[in-house]
């Protein structure tokens, strides 16, 4: 079994960047689904039976934000920003082909899930401007082709070797490029029916990411009516199957209640967070919530580190029976070996933080050590 799934993920390389999905005719592998507050992949607990320091580890999703797998930049004053050294020009191809190529390793040491989103995310980490146009529909709403071809190989790869995919359609630095509300919507369905006609099961959707920043340009993403995308791709189905979905808060929030009300399961960030015992605070107080009911909890993006130490957000977040996910950009100064969201991305353990990272994943969910 093994052989054959490197063989697919082998053929998913050299697939042409606009195909449309490689192992459409095939039945899927993957199916995530929620029982209570835990995971479930193919109907059983993630990591059954597991526990760490006491804590059980069974029903999590332990995660990674990697949201430049589809990245292209379609603004030619920007793009070659992110040109790769060894060759003088960016490449989208290459930087999908790599992404997959890491993605067994990243599994072998415990990691279940990856954040990819269709409108990237700040390829700087952090940025007051963002003039690059990453996202992946048009201003009319639009699903770009192109951008959906790289996106049907990350479902493909990940699907082949158990993992899940958490897919999120808008980014506050690319909003702006859709024009009007009513686009908004239409890049809502066309992903959403994309998704489902594809066929894939281990998809988790991250409508947008932190809705609550105050950059967003249309109201339908922001924190007061973010429920009702949220709800649409809930309420859109293909024969007998819908997409379990929810949407993100920026670092230290606690979902409102309208979103706990809408959502399959609840997203929060740690960035900023700088205390553990506040990541644990955060879960405590986000499952008393007017309108919780037992759900997953989920920290999707989190630049704390310090992977070393005793005690970390990421370990915080274990104590508390939240799955935790480690956001890792590149640093003023760094080179291409650091960050996993700075294009161009290397996508291996070449740096010391990812390898402390994996080392530390692979102890809590008893993967092979990097």
């Amino acid at each position: 079994m093994k052989t054959k799934r490197f063989v697919f993920i082998a053929a998913l390389l050299l697939a042409p960047l606009g195909a449309p999905g490689a192992a459409e005719a095939l039945p899927r592998k993957t199916i995530v689904s929620i029982v209570g507050e835990d995971f479930h992949i193919n109907g059983q607990p993630t990591f059954a039976g597991r526990s760490w320091r006491g804590h059980r580890i069974e029903g999590l999703l332990p995660n990674a934000r990697m949201v430049q797998a589809v990245f292209d930049d379609l603004n030619p004053e920007t793009a070659k920003r992110w040109a790769y050294a060894d060759t003088g020009r960016w490449d989208a191809e290459r930087n999908v082909r790599e992404f997959i190529a890491a993605l067994p390793e990243w599994r072998r040491h415990g990691l279940l899930a990856v954040t990819v989103n269709f409108q990237g995310g700040s390829p700087e980490g952090y940025s007051k401007t963002q003039p690059w146009e990453t996202g992946a529909f048009t201003a009319e709403g639009a699903l770009r082709k192109e951008f959906a071809g790289r996106m049907a190989r990350v479902l493909d790869a990940a699907d082949e070797l158990g993992m899940v995919v958490i897919v999120g359609y808008f980014y506050f630095g690319q909003d702006q490029r859709l024009r009007d509300e009513t686009a908004v919507l239409r890049a809502t369905d066309e992903a959403t029916r994309w998704l489902l006609d594809g066929g894939w099961r281990n998809v988790l959707v991250e409508v947008n990411n932190e809705c609550n920043v105050k950059a967003y340009d249309h109201d339908s993403l922001r924190p007061a009516r973010v429920h009702e995308l949220i709800e649409r791709v809930r309420k859109t189905g293909l024969k007998g199957r819908r997409l379990l979905a929810g949407t993100s808060y920026g670092g230290g929030a606690v979902p409102q209640e309208n979103v706990v009300r809408a959502s399959d399961f609840l997203l929060l960030h740690g960035n900023g967070v700088k205390q553990p015992a506040r990541i644990a605070e955060m879960a405590q107080k986000t499952r008393a919530v007017p309108g919780y009911r037992p759900m997953p909890i989920v920290f999707n993006e989190d630049d704390h580190e310090a992977f070393g130490q005793p005690a970390n957000n990421f370990t915080a977040a274990i104590a508390a029976h939240a799955s935790w996910g480690w956001f890792d950009y590149r640093r003023k100064g760094e080179g291409f070996n650091e960050g996993f969201q700075s294009p161009p991305v290397n996508w291996g353990l070449a740096s010391e933080r990812k390898r402390a990272f994996f080392k530390l994943l692979a102890d809590i969910t008893g993967g092979a050590q990097p």
